[in-house]
């Protein structure tokens, strides 16, 4: 029965039932007076049911309805508060109220001791099922079948017996609008009224939203246990705190950096425990973000420094609802910078060829070398390979799993110089940046610095390395605050450091401090015995990059042994490279060769680079042609010129087939 149709003629119920149960049909004016949904199921009922014959009710065994109750363990415990509820405002109507699951099993009921005693002696206890097969048309069964609340009053029952009765049920949904269960209260007819559906409608609407609360509850409990995982996962800090200053969250590894229990903090203000640098202080006020910046902030009276990433936290176009923070160990940072900086360094001193006794000299210098501390110096030529063996001394050492970082001081500006080496806080001089920038010697810590053409670096920055030396520690541009580091000091020069001493260009005290272990390694033209293999090291190299096999023809190695080699190493790998370039087949040969090389004599190194050794009669002839063009073919100019007579100048310019005429 609908709401609309109260009030309700029993009567005229009972009329029309009595008809429908005896002819099967009632005709289009008797529907007019009965509920379409309740006509349905008498129709569904009349070809099963005898209506005078009690309801077909047989209660499940204990242990099958105590697993059904099992399943449906979350129903049921957010229902029965609901039960007890509705029971509270109808107790003494002799009424009772019930919930089912989906296919109409009854799962539980409170109600009046009247009530339920009718109720049992129908059999009609928890663990039946209340269908309309079982129990003809019924509240609970039309609920379900139909998807809508509904009541069914007296008469509107197909079962005779359920007469006295009236029932109001409604489904109760989940959150996926799938039917779960239904709500429903059972009372004498004497008491129907459409407030009971109403009941029913509101416990059924009241038992789904408050399932689907338990479920976003649980999936936001979910999410939080997830995301607390995650955080705590998360190696670096994380602080978040709303726009009042209050911290709402931080894990471990953010306390273990402040050096503070993340408990503690939790829920107190930020800025009285920790007091930001102004960069940060400015960004917060601003509402910026601000990433990987150095940072050094104050925590208790102790000065904490990290590397620092600010985010505000937007909701859509509002302005932020607090801000996150990550912190990173400031040790952590270069720790990474190492591992990326380090792996160059993988030359060892086996690798630097050469068999010779200098170069089996310099080896044993580089490996006792690389068992110490104190500086290294290494002198050589242009080319010679300083930087490789800087290099095999760092893989050496007890530093080879720290980083290897490499300057060229002649590539520095003057200018520049101590803010590239030393760094600078941040805002510590007009165009520096606001977050600083950290010094050569921390983004060495804990390995190695190489400082190749050291005698190119200013006076200034001479004394600046010295003290870090002496003192293990670095000062930035713009700071009070010494930064401790770990740093070995390699460095090499081509230059002639006594006489910049003496010139007052190098700083005495810093060329004594490289004194402790001076390495000076040979120039090629002083081991030529090596020059094959190293030929063959650079043909090794350069078949890889080519991707054929390439070889040197023995006339062609004997003209490499005989040059000098103004350039060293560098000079020779060059040329095998524009060599094999050239070469068609697979051997280079003497025309593959600079036409230097290919001339079959001894070299000389001279000023002017590197000159052929002539014989007798070529410098004779080169002599006579320089006077001839310096004097412009003057017979007289060049006597006194060359130091000979004019008879002995005429028979050797006969002799030699000079013409002077071609100078005049």
């Amino acid at each position: 029965m609908q709401p609309q149709a109260y009030p309700f003629d029993l009567k005229l119920l009972t009329k029309l039932w009595a008809t429908f149960t005896t002819t099967g049909h009632l005709d289009e004016e008797q529907r007019k007076h009965l509920d379409p949904v309740v006509y349905r199921s008498w129709l569904r009922c009349y070809p099963r049911l005898d209506p005078l014959a009690p309801p077909r009710l047989n209660p499940l065994p204990p242990q099958a309805l105590q697993t059904i109750q099992i399943k449906h363990f979350d129903l049921l415990a957010v229902a029965r508060p609901i039960l007890e509820d509705i029971y509270q405002f109808i107790e003494g109507s002799h009424a009772a109220v019930m919930i089912t699951d989906s296919v109409a099993c009854l799962l539980d009921m409170v109600g009046d001791a009247d009530i339920l005693s009718c109720l049992d002696a129908w059999q009609c206890k928890p663990g039946v099922f209340l269908t309309e097969g079982h129990m003809g048309t019924n509240a609970i069964a039309l609920a379900l079948h139909d998807a809508m609340p509904v009541q069914v009053v007296g008469p509107e029952h197909y079962l005779k017996q359920l007469h006295t009765t009236v029932t109001s049920a409604a489904p109760i949904h989940d959150v996926g609008g799938r039917i779960i269960g239904a709500l429903a209260i059972v009372g004498p007819v004497e008491q129907a009224h459409s407030h009971s559906l109403a009941a029913v409608m509101a416990g059924a609407r009241a038992i789904s939203n408050q399932l689907q609360t338990d479920m976003y509850l649980q999936e936001a409990n979910r999410r939080y246990s997830e995301l607390q995982g995650v955080f705590e996962a998360i190696s670096e800090g994380i602080i978040v705190w709303n726009m009042a200053g209050t911290v709402t969250h931080i894990n471990t590894q953010a306390g273990h950096i402040l050096g503070i229990s993340p408990t503690s903090i939790l829920g107190r203000s930020l800025y009285s425990l920790v007091k930001f640098p102004d960069l940060v202080q400015e960004a917060i006020e601003q509402h910026r973000e601000l990433k990987d910046v150095e940072a050094i902030l104050e925590v208790e009276g102790r000065s904490v420094p990290c590397v620092l990433s600010l985010r505000p936290m937007h909701e859509g176009a509002h302005p932020p609802s607090g801000f996150i923070a990550t912190l990173r160990p400031i040790e952590r940072v270069r720790a990474l910078v190492h591992r990326l900086v380090g792996a160059q360094a993988t030359l060892t001193l086996d690798s630097l060829l050469g068999e010779s006794p200098l170069m089996r000299k310099v080896r044993r210098q580089a490996r006792i070398a690389a068992q110490g501390r104190a500086p290294v110096l290494l002198r050589g030529e242009d080319g010679v390979g300083k930087n490789p063996l800087a290099r095999a001394i760092h893989q050496e050492s007890p530093r080879a799993d720290g980083p290897f970082i490499a300057i060229n001081c002649l590539a520095i500006p003057h200018e520049l110089m101590l803010s590239e080496f030393l760094g600078y806080e941040g805002g510590a001089f007009s165009g520096a940046l606001k977050e600083g920038r950290p010094s050569k010697f921390e983004l060495a810590d804990g390995g190695t610095l190489f400082l190749d053409e050291v005698e190119s670096l200013t006076l200034e920055m001479q004394a600046a390395l010295l003290q870090v030396i002496d003192t293990g520690e670095v000062m930035r541009l713009g700071s009070t605050r010494p930064i401790p580091v770990d740093v070995r000091i390699i460095a090499a020069t081509s230059a002639d450091l006594e006489k910049l001493v003496r010139e007052g260009s190098f700083s005495a005290e810093l060329y004594y401090r490289f004194g402790v272990f001076t390495i000076r390694l040979p120039s090629l033209r002083e081991h030529p015995e090596d020059i094959p293999l190293l030929v063959e090291r650079t043909l090794g190299r350069i078949q890889q990059q080519i991707g054929r096999p390439i070889r040197v023809s023995e006339e062609a190695l004997e003209l490499l042994k005989r040059y000098p080699w103004p350039g060293n190493v560098r000079e020779l790998e060059s040329t095998l490279e524009r060599a094999a370039l050239l070469v068609e087949g697979d051997v280079i040969r003497p025309e593959h060769l600079p036409a230097p090389l290919r001339q079959t004599r001894h070299w000389a190194i001279t000023e002017e680079g590197v000159i052929p050794v002539l014989t007798i009669e070529e410098a004779e002839r080169e002599a006579i042609i320089r006077a001839a063009r310096a004097c412009r073919g003057r017979v007289q100019c060049m006597v006194e010129a060359l130091g000979i007579s004019r008879t002995t100048l005429w028979r050797r310019l006969k002799a030699l087939g000079i013409d002077i005429q071609k100078y005049r």
